[in-house]
């Protein structure tokens, strides 16, 4: 089935930022480590909420309110520190700032001197660093704005997300009808194959082959011509040539001392220059190739043909023509149903009504996807604003940190401090003035965010991700009070049919067809148009009465049997089959003429250069010419022979068994002719009808594993619910929205401690108006002048 790619990948890739996530996630846990409710379990919460009308104090609302409780303990336990903060905070930094007025909670500018001072400012300035650092780093103000830039960017990039699905559910509109018209038309093609069939004959016989016999019979007595001509011939030159090569050998340069061994070498093999085969005693095949031909004169496939299958064909056909052609209105008949029932189906105005919905919600969200970013830059910068306030305390934090440690004088005194120095004191509690006016408006936004954004991962997403959140949509009688299946309700206005968001969204997701995944059987059923059964049961029935005549055919007359009798006792099996292949298995010489030859031509190197050894070099090179012209084609026609030979020993091994087997089997055939053909017809017409019929089993199953499968494959469905909650609302927004208010409620839990090493730091930067004095060591006065010797005010001993 014609099938389209669809182009939304409905997977999101956080990056850098899932680190973040998944920390999130692992705190979220440590909050609500509370399995999700099952099925049972929100059926009882809904159910009893939405029925029960007794009043709030009912036993019932009260075990419903405790189990709420006991699932939701860490959201509120959270919310409520939450809400503690963003109560006593302010109220903290109220009392603080009037005690101070009354130069009390270290508002007095007065220093006591210790001996330990610079221990506990090295102490109180690392503190301050060190938790100013997590604000900003770990969990503070960078958490924070990279995910609310992350949100941003995402809502930016949403767009082509959301055209992609728009184009897949297009695509998966489009292609429906033409899917479903593919299906039919391939119909046709099963009928065509069928039809075909119909108008075929398939009535045929295979006679004995006794042309292969007399093939063989003329390729015995054709290759022994040629090979008795080709030895005489070839013995012929053999006999020259070893004349020759003697008459040379008689030479006088063969009694010279350096040749004379070569020469006697040579001379002693002559003679092995002979034929080795001797085909001229082989028997002749020309009386059994006679009587071959004699019977061949008579066609017995002809004779076959002429007598009987050239007139049963056209027998049969015209006495079960009625039937043939019921089967053929058959064919057409489910045909023209399938075309009808396709055309009886709403799809076309289903498919228009879901295009037209379609093509105006994609232009709903491109009107309003310019507010929607609109909206988001709003959002954006007032997170900005939010992190813009931690980060106004980090810099005063920062600089007081700076200035002090730079401008700080360990040899000045409390009240002789630099501008510098005192500059940073100042920062300092700027920074826990801020912290004080912000802390509470970051909490507030932090227990919103917190507790929305919470809830929705752990009551919506990973729900969603395990399947918990369908089987909670799929709990019988939540959705409507009298529907057991809501989606079955909605669709079939059956709501007993068991169809549920569960399984249509894996099947969706698996990408089967929708007619699978909706159970759309409920609806029209593809297994009764499809039954062919029901279009067969009148012709199997006519089938069981067909009366077939066939005495008139005759297999085979007395004619045939007494040509395949004469061709049994031809005489192929009086051949001498071991006389012809004793001589085949011989070489055609007794020596390699080849090797010979070169031989003879490295022995003639061996003597000294002269005409000898160019005769002799000469006389090899006429061996070699005589192999490649003679002997090869002896060769050649010594395989052919020695094919025949064994063809026409296997044949008449078995000639005349299979000749009687023959004749048996036409008596046979006569006799189930005549006696039981109008059975046989129909046990065949039987079969070939089941042949026929089982192209349109093929094809009906075909169409049931498509139209279960193939057919309105429906990932963009699952494409779309995916996007719409696993990447929007969960890997976009909660995702974003968790990291945020983790990132700033962590800054603002650190606020505290911050403040306290602020405060303490800030006296030993701030200039003090007075300050402990110490005596000097040979006035044995505890280290403290008297206020009475040196006139002035001593607040720590008055």
């Amino acid at each position: 089935v014609p099938a389209k790619t669809y182009d939304t990948g409905a997977y999101h890739e956080p990056g850098a930022i899932g680190i973040l996530f998944k920390i999130v996630h692992a705190f979220l846990y440590l909050v609500q480590p509370n399995t999700f409710p099952q099925g049972k379990q929100i059926n009882y919460f809904c159910l009893k909420y939405r029925f029960v009308t007794d009043v709030v104090s009912s036993p019932e609302n009260v075990v419903l309110t405790l189990q709420a409780i006991y699932y939701e303990i860490g959201f509120i336990v959270s919310a409520a520190l939450g809400l503690l903060f963003i109560l006593l905070l302010p109220l903290v930094g109220l009392c603080f700032c009037m005690c101070r007025c009354c130069d009390n909670c270290g508002g007095e500018m007065h220093q006591r001197q210790k001996k330990n001072a610079d221990c506990q400012r090295s102490c109180f300035a690392t503190f301050l660093f060190v938790a100013s650092l997590i604000i900003r780093q770990v969990v503070g103000v960078l958490c924070a704005y990279a995910a609310n830039q992350h949100l941003t960017n995402q809502v930016r990039g949403a767009k082509k997300l959301v055209n992609s699905n728009f184009k897949d559910l297009k695509v998966f509109l489009n292609d429906t009808p033409a899917q479903i018209d593919y299906l039919v038309s391939q119909y046709n093609t099963t009928k065509d194959k069928a039809l075909s069939d119909l108008n075929s004959k398939y009535f045929y016989l295979k006679g004995v082959s006794n042309v292969e016999t007399k093939e063989a019979l003329e390729n015995v007595s054709v290759s022994v011509e040629v090979l008795q001509e080709g030895t005489e011939r070839l013995h012929a030159n053999l006999t020259d040539v070893k004349m020759h090569l003697s008459n040379t050998l008689n030479d006088s340069a063969c009694n010279a001392a350096q040749a004379a061994s070569t020469c006697n070498i040579i001379r002693n093999s002559l003679a092995q220059l002979n034929i080795n085969a001797n085909f001229s005693g082989l028997p002749s095949v020309s009386s059994q190739l006679a009587k071959i031909n004699d019977v061949l004169k008579i066609d017995l496939s002809s004779l076959v043909q002429k007598v009987s299958f050239n007139d049963t064909p056209d027998l049969v056909v015209n006495q079960t023509r009625n039937i043939l052609s019921d089967i053929k209105s058959v064919l057409e008949s489910i045909g023209s149903n399938i075309t009808t029932f396709t055309r009886a189906l709403p799809v076309q105005k289903i498919l228009a009504d879901l295009m037209v919905y379609l093509t105006q919600s994609e232009a709903y969200v491109q009107d309003y996807f310019p507010l929607v970013e609109q909206y988001d830059f709003y959002r954006w910068l007032g997170c900005l604003i939010l992190c813009c306030m931690l980060v106004l305390i980090l810099v005063f934090y920062y600089l007081g940190l700076l200035c002090g440690t730079c401008g700080f004088d360990k040899h000045a005194s409390p009240t002789t401090r630099g501008c510098i120095s005192n500059t940073g004191g100042n920062f300092l509690m700027a920074g826990v003035g801020f912290s004080f006016l912000f802390s509470w408006v970051l909490m507030i936004v932090v227990v919103l965010t917190f507790v929305t954004g919470g809830n929705v991962e752990k009551l919506v997403c990973e729900p969603f991700e395990d399947k918990n959140l369908f089987k909670v949509l799929d709990t019988p009688y939540l959705l409507n009070k009298h529907w057991k299946n809501y989606l079955a309700g909605i669709i079939f206005k059956n709501p007993n049919v068991n169809l549920t968001f569960e399984k249509v969204y894996s099947d969706c997701k698996e990408n089967k067809g929708i007619y699978t995944s909706l159970h759309l059987e409920h609806l029209f059923n593809i297994n009764e148009l499809l039954n062919i059964s029901m279009y067969t049961e009148d012709v199997a029935l006519k089938i069981e009465h067909i009366q077939i005549n066939l005495s008139k055919i005759i297999l085979l007359d007395e004619i045939g049997k007494e040509n395949l009798l004469n061709f049994s006792s031809s005489g192929i099996d009086g051949i001498d089959f071991s006389a012809y292949l004793t001589e085949i298995n011989k070489s055609v010489t007794k020596v390699d003429l080849l090797s010979f030859a070169n031989d003879l031509e490295a022995r003639a190197d061996q003597l000294p250069k002269g005409a000898l050894e160019n005769a002799l070099k000469g006389h090899a090179n006429n061996i070699r010419m005589i192999h490649n012209q003679q002997v090869v084609p002896l060769e050649q026609a010594m395989s052919t022979l020695n094919q025949s030979i064994r063809l026409l020993k296997r044949t008449s091994s078995e000639l005349m068994v299979k000749v009687k087997n023959v004749i048996s089997a036409v008596n046979a055939a006569q006799n189930l002719i005549n006696n039981n053909a109008s059975q046989v017809i129909v046990q065949e017409t039987k079969k070939y009808m089941d042949t026929i019929i089982g192209y349109f089993e093929q094809y009906t199953e075909w169409v049931k594993e498509s139209i279960s499968m193939e057919v309105a494959a429906c990932k963009p469905i699952a494409n779309v619910i995916d996007t719409a909650v696993d990447i929007f609302l969960c890997s976009y927004i909660a995702d974003s929205v968790n990291t945020f208010w983790f990132g700033l409620g962590g800054s603002s839990m650190f606020l505290i401690p911050a403040i306290i090493f602020a405060v303490k730091l800030s006296k030993y930067y701030r200039r003090m108006d007075t300050e402990d004095v110490y005596d000097d060591t040979e006035n044995g006065n505890n280290g403290y002048h008297k206020e009475h010797l040196y006139g002035m005010h001593n607040p720590v001993f008055t």
